[in-house]
Formats: structure tokens, C-alpha cells, sequence
């Protein structure tokens, strides 16, 4: 997979008032939440880099490979988060 296009909806919270779908991060391989590391927020798996994180750079516009340069993240870690995504999103969604 050589790029990806994000959408609002990849976001895994509600903004400005507006109901999106919400992911099941504790489905995906990819990430993990341990209390006390980061404050509990989804990070990649063997990482301290949150999803937000990730998602709000790429959003502004960063590209996968600047993702992977600026923070301690693979291809595969991003490749595997993202098909995490896809798949969600092909499901019905569920809203908060």
C-alpha cells in the first residue's frame, strides 16, 4: 500500500458536536492501552506514539514516509493501523 487517503471518519472521537463513527482499537493488533503509559491512549503497539497523534500529522497533511521519520514508527506498524481502519469503516457504523 503505497498511500492512503483520510477521511474525518478515520478519527476515533467526536469533534465540534458532530457524531462519527467510532473504531474498536481494542480489535486492532496494531495498537495497545496500558494505564500509565501515556495516559492510557491508544499508541502503537511497543511505542509511546498515541494514534491521535499519528492521525492529526497525517491529516495536516505529512506523508507516511515523514510519519516515519519523525516519530519511532514502522511501515508495517502504519500499514497494519491503517488496514484496521479500511476494514472498520467498511462495517456498519456505530455511533457514541
Amino acid at each position: 500500500m503505497s498511500g492512503y487517503v483520510l477521511t474525518p471518519l478515520a478519527k476515533a472521537d467526536i469533534e465540534e458536536g458532530e457524531k462519527m463513527a467510532t473504531l474498536e482499537w481494542s480489535q486492532c493488533p496494531a495498537v495497545e492501552s496500558i494505564p500509565g503509559k501515556v495516559s492510557g491512549a491508544w499508541v502503537l503497539r511497543g511505542t509511546r506514539t498515541p494514534v491521535k497523534v499519528l492521525f492529526e500529522n497525517l491529516e495536516s497533511g505529512m506523508s507516511i514516509e515523514e510519519v516515519i521519520e519523525q516519530f519511532p514508527v514502522t511501515r508495517e506498524q502504519i500499514d497494519s493501523l491503517m488496514a484496521f481502519v479500511a476494514r472498520s469503516l467498511d462495517k456498519a457504523p456505530t455511533y457514541g
